[in-house]
């Protein structure tokens, strides 16, 4: 929603922008601060002002307001400062994709705009500057949920180039709505990498007294120089407080609420570790070193490929045009990795002309089983495949991958039954 004709025109004559100091003289008061954006719930005729005390004022404009424009927006451009490289220590590269982490806040406007230099992304965390040389570059500036398979390979591409430029590690602000699949697309695109690349996120805005963008930061920074450890990983916080946190394995975190600043899990798999406030890491899972070798991009991608979630009541002839047009499927079934018995024929039409139908459950927690009720053994008999406790989202994003880098459906299926990146497994853990 923005403002109506009326208040649009006012400001317009007024030569009113956002950013520029207004004062509102209405009902015998009079408001001041700074003019901030419409916001799209707000009404049309409320203008929303930044008061000196911080708090923010909705002011309705009606025929008695008298606004004046006390003083012009300033300026966003801050100057570049330079970046002291100190020898000994490591080379840590951020590249910046989006999201709230890679934000900076304008106190004077209370927005929140994104970092687009060097030195705002390390100035907002400037402890990294005592552990790590760092520099940084914004390869996108987009919302998570805007990313697509376009912006996986570039960045695939950019953390290869970087590694083998002389990287020691490479953390990737990212918003956090869709990270698990990025994640996960990494984790298949460059494979065995011989350094570690962090995806981290903010569930607070940096805005707030609660955010956890520098501390989320700083922990990457710390696991990079201090872990020793290669793969691709999410790091996140494991407690609602600033005491912990989580290294996740690429292909098994998800976001499982939508707002906790503990809302990252490892699903079907312990973390990858765990650290304190202090960068102490607890080693939970196995890994491998980092090493000296080159890093690969692989970054193929199959992109008519579906991810669906079965539902009952679910009809066939709805998505039928999508089954025959599509040459991956993946299914989110109930319990074991079930659908309806009416769904069978349609996956087993799909298999028979070429293309790769998997099975995955939406449980999330467990693994898919097909051979224990007639429907799975049925659903099996009609050439889908299973891939044990692979999480949907994952299995979709490697599916797409396997179609890309196989030359047949079956050498693609054989891809995505072997475990490539810790993504699945035939073994139960304490979380199972």
């Amino acid at each position: 929603m923005s403002y109506s004709d009326a208040l649009s025109k006012t400001l317009e004559d007024l030569g009113a922008a956002e950013g520029s100091v207004l004062s509102v003289s209405k009902d015998g008061r009079t408001y001041r601060g700074t003019l901030m954006p419409h916001h799209e719930f707000s009404s049309p005729d409320v203008i929303i002002l930044k008061m000196k005390s911080g708090y923010n004022a909705g002011i309705r404009i009606t025929g008695s307001a008298v606004i004046t424009v006390e003083g012009k927006p300033a300026a966003r451009e801050r100057a570049e400062t330079a970046v002291e490289y100190r020898k000994g220590l490591p080379k840590l590269v951020l590249i910046g994709t989006g999201g709230t982490i890679a934000s900076y806040v304008d106190y004077r406007t209370g927005a929140v705009h994104p970092a687009l230099s060097t030195s705002d992304m390390v100035n907002a965390v400037p402890e990294i500057r005592d552990i790590a040389n760092i520099d940084a570059k914004v390869l996108f500036s987009i919302f998570s949920e805007n990313m697509n398979v376009e912006n996986w390979q570039k960045l695939a591409e950019a953390v290869a180039e970087e590694i083998n430029a002389g990287a020691d590690g490479i953390i990737i602000p990212h918003g956090t709505d869709t990270m698990g699949y990025t994640a996960a697309a990494l984790s298949f695109m460059l494979g065995d990498v011989p350094k570690p690349v962090i995806l981290v996120g903010a569930q607070r805005s940096s805005d707030r007294p609660s955010s956890d963008a520098s501390s989320n930061l700083m922990a990457c920074a710390r696991f990079c120089t201090s872990g020793k450890r290669s793969g691709v990983f999410v790091v996140m916080h494991d407690t609602l407080g600033d005491d912990s946190f989580a290294v996740h394995a690429g292909t098994r975190v998800r976001k499982m609420h939508t707002s906790r600043r503990d809302a990252f899990r490892s699903i079907n798999s312990l973390p990858a570790a765990r650290m304190d406030a202090s960068g102490n890491i607890d080693f939970i899972l196995p890994g491998k070193p980092v090493s000296g070798g080159k890093a690969v991009a692989r970054t193929g991608m199959e992109r008519s490929c579906v991810l669906l979630q079965y539902y009952p009541g679910m009809d066939p002839s709805v998505f039928e045009s999508i089954f025959m047009n599509s040459k991956g499927i993946v299914i989110a079934g109930s319990g074991l990795g079930h659908v309806n018995e009416n769904m069978i024929p349609l996956i087993k039409r799909a298999s028979d002309r070429g293309a790769v139908v998997i099975m995955t459950s939406q449980c999330l927690s467990g693994r898919t089983n097909l051979n224990v009720y007639n429907t799975g053994r049925d659903i099996l008999a009609a050439g889908a495949v299973t891939v044990w406790d692979m999480l949907p989202e994952t299995a979709y994003v490697k599916l797409m991958w396997a179609l890309a880098n196989s030359s047949s459906p079956e050498e693609a299926k054989k891809i995505m039954k072997t475990p490539l990146a810790g993504e699945m497994s035939d073994r139960r853990t304490e979380n199972d």
